[in-house]
């Protein structure tokens, strides 16, 4: 990734449950923030109780803030990412899209916020559930 992008200065921050930023993200607050600083698009918060498989699978499939985002085939630069590393989904990342390099940016549990490529992210069990587009607007 180039020294320029937007998104390096947030590789490092640290994980906390329930942040938002600037300095700790949950996996909701990271794409929550890079959407109000990059794109100018307020997300909701999305709270789900740390560590609570059950209700984060609810979030994830039943919270209204669906209702906003269109499936896509390919990613573009800023495209959430439904993540899972079991049988569901529970993490969100962000597409990434630079000069011969692409990838996922998220915060993770104990990394913080990384950016890793499709090959890292099967090195790390993760599987991409789906692809969506924001559909709300500035």
């Amino acid at each position: 990734m180039k020294n320029q992008h937007w998104a390096v200065p947030l590789i490092g921050k640290p994980w906390e449950a329930g942040q938002q930023g600037p300095d700790a993200f949950d996996c909701w607050g990271l794409l929550a923030w890079v959407y109000q600083q990059q794109f100018n698009i307020n997300l909701p918060r999305i709270s789900v109780a740390e560590g609570d498989l059950r209700s984060q699978i609810k979030a994830f499939r039943t919270h209204p803030e669906h209702r906003y985002w269109q499936p896509v085939d390919t990613p573009k630069e800023g495209d959430a990412l439904l993540l899972r590393q079991s049988r569901h989904p529970i993490h969100v990342g962000l597409w990434i899209d630079t000069e011969g390099e692409s990838g996922v940016l998220h915060a993770l549990q104990g990394a913080g916020v990384v950016f890793q490529t499709l090959n890292s992210l099967k090195l790390s069990s993760w599987s991409i559930e789906g692809v969506y587009r924001c559909q709300r607007q500035q």
